[in-house]
């Protein structure tokens, strides 16, 4: 065998193979099916991951991927493992968007004890179209979790490395009737907020992966 094809066999041996979602790393490229089930801003779309990070919680950690695309807006991809396992798509929204969606008062009640809120979405607009639905119940409450700026599945990680890791956080999360769609809340200790809008779908959305080059 020459020293040229011994290179090229060692090369192709060595090539990252992307069978299943939970292979991704920073760099590589998902395919998403144009199915009319997804918002315009995810039908037959082209994501990068740009980062991964990892959320902890008592019971499990979480992989997330962040997701750049064609547009500005925050979209992140996780997965949901229950009976079966599913996509779960997030879109960080602003307050603005929040009060478009949702009587403010009554959005309030998310972070009353004992995390009973049911809110009934007030209207929409072009960023949260399809992504939203008509009514929520809530499901968790002030869930404690740290967020981690580094992939669990190949880092150790620790909730007192200081600062840009194990960031504390409590979540609140509501669903649909059918859990088909949520709204996750996040709260920070400096008091921010995050709001993100979360769709579930089926493995088979991804279409075709490719390993970052």
């Amino acid at each position: 065998m020459s020293f040229f094809k011994k290179i090229f066999n060692k090369e192709a041996q060595t090539q990252r193979k992307l069978t299943h979602v939970n292979q991704l790393l920073a760099g590589d490229i998902i395919v998403l099916t144009d199915s009319f089930a997804l918002p315009k801003v995810l039908q037959g779309q082209q994501f990068q991951v740009i980062a991964v990070n990892s959320y902890e919680y008592e019971q499990n950690t979480q992989t997330e991927w962040s997701l750049q695309g064609n547009d500005e807006l925050a979209i992140f991809l996780s997965l949901e493992i229950d009976d079966t396992t599913e996509l779960k798509f997030s879109l960080k929204i602003e307050h603005d968007d929040v009060e478009t969606l949702f009587d403010l008062d009554n959005f309030s009640q998310i972070f009353d004890e004992p995390g009973q809120a049911f809110l009934n979405r007030q209207g929409d607009n072009d960023v949260t179209s399809t992504w939203s639905s008509e009514q929520y119940q809530q499901s968790i409450f002030a869930k404690v979790g740290y967020f981690h700026r580094k992939d669990h599945r190949s880092e150790d990680l620790s909730a007192y490395e200081g600062e840009g890791s194990g960031e504390q956080l409590e979540l609140y999360t509501l669903y649909n009737e059918d859990q088909s769609k949520g709204l996750d809340v996040e709260v920070w200790q400096d008091g921010d907020t995050d709001v993100f809008l979360t769709l579930f779908r089926p493995l088979t959305d991804i279409i075709d992966m490719y390993p970052a080059s």
